[in-house]
């Protein structure tokens, strides 16, 4: 653990359930935790015993990209976990593949098709999944990601290739999205498993993040929004290139530092732990820190996002990893050029760039 992590508690330690397999956090609220293969190299998912219009059955809570791996995993799941219940809806978060990739699979039963159950997401969530879906995927790659990111002063031809080949990247880990949906809204009360829920929307990390928290239990579901281990990722990308995410981000976690600090957070990575006026503090005091850096970087000369990278960003990226880190930069330079902080302008090469207004 860093000295940051020290500062929270951890419930079950070390103890994660194993592939395919659950554990229970919470009354009636069950872990599983699926690989990813990339540098974040899992997701949580949560299975929540429910009833619905008198059926009873589960709840699950995100669902992994598509991968025949994760689908193995959830196949032992639905055969050796469910008691026989059905899956009667599938609530996930965002939109990001890792969530919402085996969402159409899951209300669809897996592989032998159990059962036909309602996916459960904001608005701007299920909107923004079907954009990225079909359109060329710019925010992960394509050619208007690469044009967005050479605007902000990524000039390495051998990277701005790879984000035009990754056209395809949002749509091969999110291959379908299903075609209904039950959308849920702020401070919008949803009854699981005889409990109440209450939806808490988020934004900067994504359109319209929705995190749940039961206050009888005293349990938050947190997705993205608020992780243990991690700074979550705030970017600037092509589909709103003038954006400001950090400010949206910062503001969205007022809405969890009025939670009891006892609070048991189940985070989408990383492991349970209580803390979480803690973690929304290091949290703050981390961004502020960067910005301090954005300011001091600014004050000296002109900058672009990709200049800023190095100053935020101290290890080698691949070019997954540049995505977020340039978005990251950028959104902090954003949030100081809208307070006014910051001018900007477009050089002779077509770059833009930052410094002290």
């Amino acid at each position: 653990m860093n000295a940051l992590e020290h500062q929270l508690q951890y419930p079950f330690n070390d103890t994660l359930p194993d592939a395919g397999r659950t554990m229970e956090v919470a009354p009636g609220v069950l872990w599983l935790r699926m690989p990813l293969p990339f540098a974040l190299d899992h997701i949580n998912l949560w299975l929540l015993r429910d009833e619905i219009d008198g059926q009873q059955g589960w709840t699950v809570v995100d669902c992994g990209i598509t991968s025949d791996t994760i689908k193995a995993n959830w196949e032992r799941v639905f055969e050796s976990v469910l008691d026989g219940l059905p899956v009667l809806r599938v609530i996930v978060t965002h939109c990001h593949p890792d969530h919402i990739g085996l969402a159409h699979w899951v209300c669809g039963g897996g592989g032998k098709q159990r059962w036909d159950a309602r996916l459960w997401m904001t608005l701007g969530e299920y909107m923004q999944a079907r954009v990225m879906a079909t359109g060329d995927g710019s925010n992960a790659g394509g050619e208007a990601a690469a044009r967005h990111f050479a605007r902000h002063g990524l000039n390495d031809d051998e990277s701005l290739d790879k984000l035009r080949n990754r056209k395809s990247y949002y749509s091969s880990l999110v291959p379908a999205i299903p075609g209904q949906y039950r959308r849920l809204r702020e401070a919008e009360d949803v009854r699981i498993g005889g409990r109440t829920w209450r939806v808490v929307t988020g934004f900067g990390h994504s359109p319209e993040h929705c995190a749940l928290h039961c206050e009888e239990t005293g349990t938050l579901i947190s997705g993205d929004m608020v992780l243990p281990r991690i700074s979550t990722n705030v970017s600037v990308f092509d589909i709103e290139p003038e954006g400001s995410p950090l400010e949206l981000y910062l503001e969205s976690l007022g809405r969890y530092e009025t939670m009891p600090e006892a609070t048991l957070v189940l985070p989408s990575h990383g492991k349970p732990f209580r803390g979480v006026r803690t973690r929304i503090r290091q949290l703050r005091e981390h961004h502020d820190a960067r910005l301090a850096e954005v300011r001091e970087a600014c004050a000296e000369k002109p900058r672009s996002a990709a200049d800023i990278v190095p100053l935020m960003f101290k290890r080698q990226l691949d070019i997954h990893q540049m995505t977020f880190a340039m978005g990251e930069a950028l959104a902090h330079l954003h949030l100081l050029w809208r307070a006014g902080e910051l001018k900007r302008t477009q050089d002779a090469d077509g770059v833009i760039r930052f410094t002290a207004a």
